[in-house]
């Protein structure tokens, strides 16, 4: 790669990482191009040097988070472990996101409803799918039995929504290690399912 498409690369990674902060704390709608130009320290003009426009950065970080997420599940269901062992690396999975890489995901999470067409429709059709190979998973340990008779759905809503709880954890003035919430609520969660 020649230097300057480097340069860009790396100014490009620099605008989604100010910009997915500022959809955080702001909101997509509030935040403008002036405020990420000024938080990324170049003039407003330049910013379109590296990028097309704000819906351009919300569908980066939206699809880049739901990659993570298709490859992550992609490789859990391909491999030999059983139920618990494959909705614990799921958890394991989402936790450390959460505590990693918060800023994108919460966007992710939070903002993707901002999305244009046909982006939109495509974001919600990979959220749905993601949910369903979860509870696929479930019903497999439910039907090996493994995991409790639970409605497998409602079962991957309450363990992800319980993991985007960990917004708390990021606001505590007293906080538990991140290793240590993550066992925590892995033992917790798993312990639940387990037949």
């Amino acid at each position: 790669m020649a230097k300057n498409q480097r340069k860009k690369a790396s100014k490009k990674g620099l605008i989604l990482k100010k910009a997915a902060i500022m959809f955080r704390e702001k909101g997509f709608a509030a935040t403008s191009m002036r405020d990420l130009a000024e938080a990324v320290g170049i003039e407003a003009a330049s910013l379109y040097n590296h990028i097309r426009s704000k819906n351009e950065i919300l569908e980066a970080i939206c699809f880049d988070m739901a990659n993570v997420y298709n490859t992550t599940i992609e490789s859990v269901e391909a491999s030999k472990q059983n139920s618990i062992q494959k909705i614990e690396q799921l958890l394991r999975f989402h936790i450390a996101q959460m505590t990693e890489n918060y800023e994108d995901v919460y966007v992710a999470d939070r903002e993707w409803k901002h999305l244009d067409e046909p982006y939109l429709s495509n974001f919600k059709t990979q959220r749905s799918n993601y949910r369903k190979k979860f509870a696929a998973i479930i019903e497999d340990g439910i039907h090996k039995n493994e995991i409790k008779k639970i409605d497998a759905p409602t079962a991957v809503l309450i363990l992800l929504h319980a993991v985007s709880g960990i917004e708390s954890w990021h606001r505590s003035k007293a906080k538990i290690s991140a290793k240590e919430l993550e066992d925590n609520m892995v033992m917790i969660m798993i312990d639940g399912l387990r037949k």
